[in-house]
């Protein structure tokens, strides 16, 4: 039974055996995710003291303006895991192909690989708002010993053994799950440990927040658009409240503790959509449906989507159950 104000490390130690492959590797894992987590911390906190903030002058495999702060989470996260020697393959969003990871002996013989988003909504450091780092999990599906291949990475969400997030704001939280429901864990900064703070974390059945960037409504199909002006209808119950960050691990923070639902549709200038299934949207609809909440790329789970290309967009609705079927609805009305 989880315990407020427990260590992450003594939660971790406590629940290994829930786990449904309990050699410790995934414990070390964590463990090792933690510790890339707090470095991350360190700089993120002080990027208005040093030169880490704008853009690095590269641009990434998905066309965007790196940020210097997107390299650095990124390296720093590839250092942590590959240093540990606990993944046989890491996959980042700022990476063009996977990392495999090699172990010291040569025989292949860890289980698991990760994908991350290093820093989500990095382009929110220079204005100081809250970015994050979204992570997922799985176990190896080619042989132990042999190296790590795509056929690893390109895997439904329901195979995920863990996901999670890091979000960097006015408190550090990780958030994550491991199938057995989702805990949350605030750093405290004056002596680097997490403790629980948010045992059992549940999104309310409804909200009252909706999280999309209107700013594209012209571009979004007819479903969507309805859905919209549903929600900004004059009835008893709306019209519900717009609060949009651009930070999805922030938005999706906010929308599991008081009640909401996210939106990135496809759009007639993103025809597959933007968020990527296996960096952003797969780990997040894992803590949503842990979270007794629901993702749909409005028509089906997430976590039923098929994998075909590393970086992959999918459209993505997620939050509260009860808002997000309300979204399918509109969408199977009018596409």
């Amino acid at each position: 039974m989880a315990k407020r104000n427990q260590t992450l490390g003594e939660f971790i130690i406590e629940n290994q055996n829930a786990f449904l492959y309990s050699t410790g590797e995934l414990s070390k894992l964590i463990n090792a995710i933690r510790l890339a987590a707090k470095v991350v911390n360190h700089e993120v906190n002080k990027a208005g003291l040093i030169d880490i903030l704008g853009t690095s002058g590269d641009v990434n495999v998905q066309g965007e303006d790196q940020q210097k702060l997107d390299v650095l989470a990124n390296n720093k996260f590839i250092q942590t895991l590959s240093n540990r020697e606990i993944v046989c393959g890491i996959a980042s969003e700022e990476e063009d192909d996977f990392v495999a990871i090699n172990s010291l002996d040569k025989k292949h013989q860890n289980k698991y690989v990760v994908l991350f988003d290093p820093l989500d909504g990095s382009s929110n450091i220079d204005v100081n708002v809250s970015v994050g780092t979204i992570f997922s999990i799985y176990r190896r599906v080619t042989p132990i010993g042999g190296p790590v291949t795509m056929e690893d990475f390109l895997q439904p969400g329901r195979k995920q053994v863990a996901a999670g997030y890091i979000v960097y704001g006015t408190s550090t939280m990780l958030v994550y799950t491991t199938g057995h429901g989702v805990n949350g864990f605030t750093l405290n900064p004056a002596i680097g440990t997490f403790y629980l703070s948010h045992p059992d974390m549940k999104y309310p059945e409804d909200g009252q927040i909706y999280s999309v960037n209107e700013g594209n409504y012209i571009h979004f199909s007819e479903g969507v658009k309805k859905y919209i002006k549903y929600c900004q209808m004059e009835e008893e119950d709306r019209p519900y409240t717009s609060r949009y960050i651009g930070s999805l691990v922030s938005d999706f923070h906010r929308n599991m503790i008081k009640g909401g639902v996210f939106l990135y549709p496809k759009s007639s200038r993103a025809k597959e959509g933007k968020l990527r299934l296996l960096y952003e949207c797969n780990p997040m609809a894992f803590l949503a449906e842990q979270s007794g909440g629901k993702a749909s790329d409005g028509f089906h789970p997430i976590l039923d989507i098929e994998p075909k290309e590393l970086h992959q967009r999918v459209p993505f609705f997620c939050g509260s159950k009860n808002m997000v079927e309300k979204i399918e609805e509109y969408m199977k009305i009018y596409g």
